[in-house]
Protein backbone atom coordinates (compact mmCIF):
# COMPACT_ATOMS: atom_id res chain seq x y z
CA UNK A 1 0.00 0.00 0.00
CA UNK A 2 1.55 3.42 -1.17
CA UNK A 3 1.40 6.46 1.15
CA UNK A 4 -2.07 7.43 2.59
CA UNK A 5 -3.19 10.50 3.84
CA UNK A 6 -5.75 10.14 6.79
CA UNK A 7 -7.33 11.84 9.74
CA UNK A 8 -9.58 10.65 11.97
CA UNK A 9 -12.38 12.18 14.31
CA UNK A 10 -13.96 9.57 16.74
CA UNK A 11 -17.00 11.95 17.38
CA UNK A 12 -20.15 11.21 15.05
CA UNK A 13 -23.20 12.80 14.82
CA UNK A 14 -26.16 11.53 16.92
CA UNK A 15 -28.05 10.44 13.98
CA UNK A 16 -25.65 8.51 12.28
CA UNK A 17 -27.15 5.02 12.54
CA UNK A 18 -24.66 2.57 14.46
CA UNK A 19 -22.91 0.34 11.55
CA UNK A 20 -23.05 -3.35 12.40
CA UNK A 21 -20.08 -5.18 12.92
CA UNK A 22 -19.18 -7.48 9.72
CA UNK A 23 -16.90 -10.55 9.57
CA UNK A 24 -13.06 -10.16 10.62
CA UNK A 25 -12.55 -11.25 6.39
CA UNK A 26 -14.04 -8.66 5.02
CA UNK A 27 -11.60 -6.86 2.60
CA UNK A 28 -10.85 -5.13 -0.56
CA UNK A 29 -8.72 -5.81 -3.64
CA UNK A 30 -8.35 -2.97 -6.31
CA UNK A 31 -7.64 -5.16 -9.03
CA UNK A 32 -7.11 -1.88 -11.11
CA UNK A 33 -8.78 0.31 -13.23
CA UNK A 34 -12.68 -0.02 -12.19
CA UNK A 35 -11.90 -3.91 -11.10
CA UNK A 36 -12.24 -4.65 -7.62
CA UNK A 37 -13.46 -7.50 -5.74
CA UNK A 38 -15.15 -7.34 -2.61
CA UNK A 39 -15.01 -10.48 0.32
CA UNK A 40 -18.29 -9.78 2.35
CA UNK A 41 -19.78 -11.51 4.47
CA UNK A 42 -17.53 -14.57 2.69
CA UNK A 43 -19.08 -13.68 -0.40
CA UNK A 44 -16.96 -12.83 -3.43
CA UNK A 45 -18.34 -9.95 -5.67
CA UNK A 46 -16.04 -8.59 -8.55
CA UNK A 47 -16.80 -5.15 -10.18
CA UNK A 48 -16.28 -4.16 -13.99
CA UNK A 49 -13.73 -7.02 -14.96
CA UNK A 50 -11.20 -5.85 -17.12
CA UNK A 51 -8.49 -7.95 -16.99
CA UNK A 52 -6.38 -8.68 -20.02
CA UNK A 53 -2.55 -7.16 -20.45
CA UNK A 54 -4.24 -5.18 -23.62
CA UNK A 55 -7.70 -2.98 -24.09
CA UNK A 56 -7.50 -1.31 -27.51
CA UNK A 57 -5.38 1.34 -27.63
CA UNK A 58 -4.64 0.97 -23.73
CA UNK A 59 -1.81 -1.06 -22.14
CA UNK A 60 -1.67 -2.39 -18.77
CA UNK A 61 0.98 -0.87 -16.51
CA UNK A 62 2.45 -3.87 -13.96
CA UNK A 63 1.79 -7.33 -13.63
CA UNK A 64 -1.51 -9.29 -14.43
CA UNK A 65 -4.14 -9.96 -12.30
CA UNK A 66 -3.83 -13.42 -10.54
CA UNK A 67 -5.77 -16.09 -11.84
CA UNK A 68 -7.68 -16.55 -8.39
CA UNK A 69 -9.22 -13.14 -8.39
CA UNK A 70 -12.26 -14.49 -10.70
CA UNK A 71 -12.54 -17.72 -8.56
CA UNK A 72 -15.65 -18.88 -6.90
CA UNK A 73 -17.57 -15.71 -7.80
CA UNK A 74 -20.66 -15.05 -6.49
CA UNK A 75 -21.86 -12.04 -8.18
CA UNK A 76 -20.11 -9.58 -10.86
CA UNK A 77 -22.19 -6.19 -10.95
CA UNK A 78 -21.05 -4.39 -14.45
CA UNK A 79 -21.47 -0.29 -13.80
CA UNK A 80 -21.88 0.07 -18.03
CA UNK A 81 -20.46 -1.06 -21.19
CA UNK A 82 -17.39 1.26 -22.36
CA UNK A 83 -15.12 -0.73 -23.47
CA UNK A 84 -12.77 -0.08 -20.40
CA UNK A 85 -15.10 -1.64 -18.14
CA UNK A 86 -17.16 -4.16 -19.93
CA UNK A 87 -14.70 -6.08 -21.59
CA UNK A 88 -15.61 -9.37 -23.20
CA UNK A 89 -12.76 -11.40 -23.35
CA UNK A 90 -12.29 -10.71 -20.08
CA UNK A 91 -16.18 -11.55 -18.97
CA UNK A 92 -15.46 -14.76 -21.10
CA UNK A 93 -12.71 -16.05 -18.20
CA UNK A 94 -15.52 -16.07 -15.51
CA UNK A 95 -18.03 -19.40 -14.75
CA UNK A 96 -20.93 -18.14 -17.18
CA UNK A 97 -23.12 -19.19 -14.24
CA UNK A 98 -22.60 -16.69 -12.40
CA UNK A 99 -25.36 -13.88 -11.62
CA UNK A 100 -24.23 -10.62 -13.15
CA UNK A 101 -25.99 -7.23 -12.53
CA UNK A 102 -25.94 -4.83 -15.04
CA UNK A 103 -27.82 -1.22 -15.82
CA UNK A 104 -30.50 -1.10 -18.37
CA UNK A 105 -29.86 -2.10 -21.93
CA UNK A 106 -26.61 -4.30 -20.97
CA UNK A 107 -28.73 -7.69 -20.85
CA UNK A 108 -28.22 -8.73 -24.82
CA UNK A 109 -24.16 -7.41 -24.54
CA UNK A 110 -24.05 -9.91 -21.31
CA UNK A 111 -25.81 -12.79 -22.78
CA UNK A 112 -23.74 -12.58 -25.76
CA UNK A 113 -20.86 -12.68 -23.88
CA UNK A 114 -22.44 -16.34 -22.58
CA UNK A 115 -24.11 -15.27 -19.16
CA UNK A 116 -26.98 -16.88 -18.10
CA UNK A 117 -27.84 -15.11 -15.12
CA UNK A 118 -28.47 -11.36 -16.41
CA UNK A 119 -30.34 -8.55 -14.20
CA UNK A 120 -31.07 -5.07 -15.51
CA UNK A 121 -30.94 -2.77 -12.35
CA UNK A 122 -32.12 1.05 -13.03
CA UNK A 123 -31.24 3.55 -9.82
CA UNK A 124 -33.20 2.47 -7.10
CA UNK A 125 -33.55 -0.60 -7.93
CA UNK A 126 -32.37 -3.55 -6.03
CA UNK A 127 -31.50 -7.71 -6.22
CA UNK A 128 -30.40 -9.79 -3.75
CA UNK A 129 -27.77 -12.12 -4.20
CA UNK A 130 -25.95 -14.59 -1.98
CA UNK A 131 -27.12 -12.72 0.89
CA UNK A 132 -26.58 -9.33 -0.07
CA UNK A 133 -28.86 -6.52 -0.96
CA UNK A 134 -27.33 -4.83 -4.29
CA UNK A 135 -29.05 -1.76 -5.59
CA UNK A 136 -28.25 0.29 -8.27
CA UNK A 137 -27.58 3.88 -7.55
CA UNK A 138 -27.42 6.57 -10.33
CA UNK A 139 -23.95 7.72 -12.43
CA UNK A 140 -23.91 11.03 -14.35
CA UNK A 141 -21.89 9.74 -17.20
CA UNK A 142 -22.62 8.42 -21.14
CA UNK A 143 -23.03 5.09 -21.78
CA UNK A 144 -22.75 4.00 -25.57
CA UNK A 145 -20.36 1.65 -25.27
CA UNK A 146 -17.97 3.36 -27.99
CA UNK A 147 -18.96 6.55 -30.29
CA UNK A 148 -18.96 4.70 -33.41
CA UNK A 149 -21.44 1.75 -31.76
CA UNK A 150 -24.92 1.38 -31.56
CA UNK A 151 -24.71 -0.89 -28.55
CA UNK A 152 -26.01 2.17 -25.36
CA UNK A 153 -26.75 1.50 -21.73
CA UNK A 154 -27.37 3.53 -19.24
CA UNK A 155 -24.46 4.10 -16.40
CA UNK A 156 -25.11 3.25 -12.92
CA UNK A 157 -23.40 2.71 -9.81
CA UNK A 158 -24.05 -0.01 -7.03
CA UNK A 159 -24.16 0.26 -3.36
CA UNK A 160 -23.91 -3.00 -1.93
CA UNK A 161 -25.87 -3.82 1.62
CA UNK A 162 -24.42 -7.06 3.98
CA UNK A 163 -22.97 -6.78 7.75
CA UNK A 164 -21.29 -3.57 5.68
CA UNK A 165 -22.54 -1.23 3.21
CA UNK A 166 -19.88 -0.14 0.40
CA UNK A 167 -20.61 2.18 -2.45
CA UNK A 168 -18.95 1.51 -5.56
CA UNK A 169 -19.44 4.27 -8.04
CA UNK A 170 -18.37 2.87 -11.11
CA UNK A 171 -17.82 5.94 -13.62
CA UNK A 172 -19.77 8.85 -12.63
CA UNK A 173 -19.32 13.00 -11.81
CA UNK A 174 -21.09 14.93 -8.87
CA UNK A 175 -24.72 14.32 -8.77
CA UNK A 176 -27.23 15.82 -6.38
CA UNK A 177 -29.15 12.50 -5.50
CA UNK A 178 -25.63 11.01 -3.96
CA UNK A 179 -26.20 12.59 -0.84
CA UNK A 180 -28.70 10.78 -0.13
CA UNK A 181 -26.36 7.52 -0.27
CA UNK A 182 -25.35 8.83 3.19
CA UNK A 183 -24.61 8.30 6.13
CA UNK A 184 -23.44 4.70 7.33
CA UNK A 185 -21.44 3.84 4.26
CA UNK A 186 -18.25 1.92 5.53
CA UNK A 187 -16.30 2.29 2.20
CA UNK A 188 -16.78 4.05 -0.80
CA UNK A 189 -14.98 3.23 -4.37
CA UNK A 190 -14.52 6.40 -6.25
CA UNK A 191 -12.50 6.61 -9.63
CA UNK A 192 -10.19 9.63 -8.98
CA UNK A 193 -8.93 9.64 -12.81
CA UNK A 194 -8.70 7.66 -16.16
CA UNK A 195 -6.45 6.21 -18.43
CA UNK A 196 -4.88 9.50 -20.00
CA UNK A 197 -3.36 12.69 -19.12
CA UNK A 198 -7.01 14.66 -18.59
CA UNK A 199 -10.73 13.73 -17.98
CA UNK A 200 -13.67 15.41 -18.81
CA UNK A 201 -17.66 15.54 -18.14
CA UNK A 202 -18.95 12.91 -16.57
CA UNK A 203 -16.06 11.62 -14.55
CA UNK A 204 -14.65 12.56 -11.42
CA UNK A 205 -10.91 13.48 -11.00
CA UNK A 206 -9.22 14.03 -7.21
CA UNK A 207 -11.23 17.42 -6.62
CA UNK A 208 -14.45 16.43 -7.14
CA UNK A 209 -13.93 13.07 -5.80
CA UNK A 210 -13.01 14.74 -2.64
CA UNK A 211 -15.89 16.77 -2.54
CA UNK A 212 -17.93 13.35 -2.80
CA UNK A 213 -16.21 12.10 0.06
CA UNK A 214 -17.39 15.45 1.91
CA UNK A 215 -21.01 14.52 0.91
CA UNK A 216 -21.02 10.69 1.59
CA UNK A 217 -19.11 10.51 4.59
CA UNK A 218 -17.70 6.72 5.06
CA UNK A 219 -15.65 5.12 7.54
CA UNK A 220 -12.83 4.42 4.56
CA UNK A 221 -12.55 6.11 0.90
CA UNK A 222 -10.42 3.97 -1.64
CA UNK A 223 -9.36 5.73 -4.99
CA UNK A 224 -10.25 3.54 -8.13
CA UNK A 225 -9.97 4.32 -11.87
CA UNK A 226 -6.32 5.14 -11.78
CA UNK A 227 -2.72 3.92 -12.21
CA UNK A 228 -3.70 0.46 -13.80
CA UNK A 229 -3.79 1.44 -18.33
CA UNK A 230 -2.18 3.95 -20.35
CA UNK A 231 -1.40 4.22 -24.03
CA UNK A 232 1.78 2.98 -25.63
CA UNK A 233 4.69 4.90 -25.05
CA UNK A 234 2.38 7.37 -22.45
CA UNK A 235 3.94 6.10 -19.26
CA UNK A 236 7.61 6.46 -20.14
CA UNK A 237 6.50 10.47 -20.97
CA UNK A 238 4.04 10.88 -18.64
CA UNK A 239 4.26 8.71 -15.78
CA UNK A 240 3.03 11.59 -13.21
CA UNK A 241 -0.59 10.43 -13.91
CA UNK A 242 0.16 7.24 -13.27
CA UNK A 243 0.72 7.88 -9.45
CA UNK A 244 -0.29 11.46 -8.46
CA UNK A 245 -4.07 11.12 -8.83
CA UNK A 246 -5.19 9.13 -5.57
CA UNK A 247 -2.44 11.23 -3.41
CA UNK A 248 -3.67 14.48 -4.70
CA UNK A 249 -7.37 13.11 -3.91
CA UNK A 250 -5.90 11.99 -0.05
CA UNK A 251 -4.57 15.30 0.41
CA UNK A 252 -8.05 16.74 -0.15
CA UNK A 253 -9.78 14.77 1.40
CA UNK A 254 -7.80 15.27 5.07
CA UNK A 255 -8.60 18.96 4.64
CA UNK A 256 -12.39 18.56 3.35
CA UNK A 257 -13.23 15.14 5.36
CA UNK A 258 -10.81 14.57 7.93
CA UNK A 259 -12.66 12.14 9.55
CA UNK A 260 -12.58 9.86 6.76
CA UNK A 261 -10.07 7.58 6.32
CA UNK A 262 -8.36 7.10 2.95
CA UNK A 263 -6.44 4.40 1.78
CA UNK A 264 -4.41 3.96 -1.33
CA UNK A 265 -4.15 0.83 -2.76
CA UNK A 266 -1.74 0.01 -5.56
CA UNK A 267 -3.10 -2.36 -8.50
CA UNK A 268 -3.56 -5.66 -6.42
CA UNK A 269 -3.50 -4.52 -2.93
CA UNK A 270 -5.84 -5.60 -0.70
CA UNK A 271 -7.28 -3.68 2.21
CA UNK A 272 -9.35 -4.97 5.58
CA UNK A 273 -12.61 -3.07 6.45
CA UNK A 274 -12.63 -4.22 10.06
CA UNK A 275 -11.80 -0.93 12.22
Amino acid sequence: MIEVVSAKNSSRSQHEPARPGGPAGDRVTYVGHATVLLELDGKRLLTDPVLRRRVGPLRRQGSDPPAEVTERIDAVLLSHLHLDHSDRRSLQRLDPRVPVLGPPGSGQFLRRAGFVSVTELAPGESETVAGLRIEATRAEHRGRRHPLSRVEAQAIGFQVAGGRRIYFAGDTDLFGEMRSLAPGLDLALLPVWGWGTSVGAGHLDPERAAQAVAVLEPRIAVPIHWGTFFPLGLARWRPEFLRDPPQRFARLVAELAPHVEVRVLSPGESTSLSP
